[in-house]
């Protein structure tokens, strides 16, 4: 049984769980409303549960036989239906940091404008459901409420200029370890 897949998911105060046909799962929240197709050969139920460890309301996913597929479904349906959850009462925030002279970021209303070096600033635009702001011109934060856009749009920030090895000049999240390296050393 996959350890991760047979963990019942808690629903907690003010969010609901609607599971349609073709396990069309709909998460609503105080931060908003999540909706995602998941895949229909797992059972998704939402039940009341009330024995000595859980006690409430709880979203349970249980596969039908142990074939690969459905077993590496398993765990990830959970996890995908969790994300939602916590996404629809937390929230999901990325910080990136920008190292580097002169780098910088600036917001004006849904475009964020990074100058990173190059002959032309880079100006990208929020997507739907996501928010930057900027602090002190070197910290990004990138909120939403939705896992995977956040981490979508925090890399596509993170690649306009990855950190480089030497002196750690460019855009990294701001957990992120930059392995360094030595430069060029002159002749003996």
């Amino acid at each position: 049984m996959s350890r991760i897949g047979k963990m019942p998911i808690a629903i907690p105060a003010g969010v609901t769980v609607d599971v349609a046909e073709n396990n069309k799962v709909t998460v609503k929240g105080p931060k908003g409303t999540l909706e995602r197709v998941l895949p229909a050969e797992l059972a998704i139920k939402v039940e009341d549960m009330d024995d000595e460890h859980h006690k409430g309301k709880f979203v349970t996913v249980t596969r039908p036989d142990d074939l690969k597929r459905t077993r590496s479904l398993h765990g990830l349906t959970r996890t995908l239906i969790h994300n939602m959850v916590v996404g629809v009462t937390e929230g999901y925030c990325k910080t990136l940091e920008i190292n580097g002279t002169g780098y910088r970021a600036a917001k004006a209303g849904k475009e964020l404008t990074l100058t990173l070096g190059y002959s032309h600033p880079v100006v990208m635009i929020d997507p739907e459901g996501i928010t930057t702001e900027v602090i002190d011109q070197l910290k990004i934060n990138v909120k939403g409420i939705d896992k995977e856009k956040v981490g979508q749009y925090a890399a596509e920030i993170r690649g306009k200029r990855g950190p480089e090895p030497y002196k750690g000049k460019g855009i990294k999240y701001s957990d992120e370890v930059i392995r360094r390296k030595a430069g060029k050393t002159g002749k003996k």
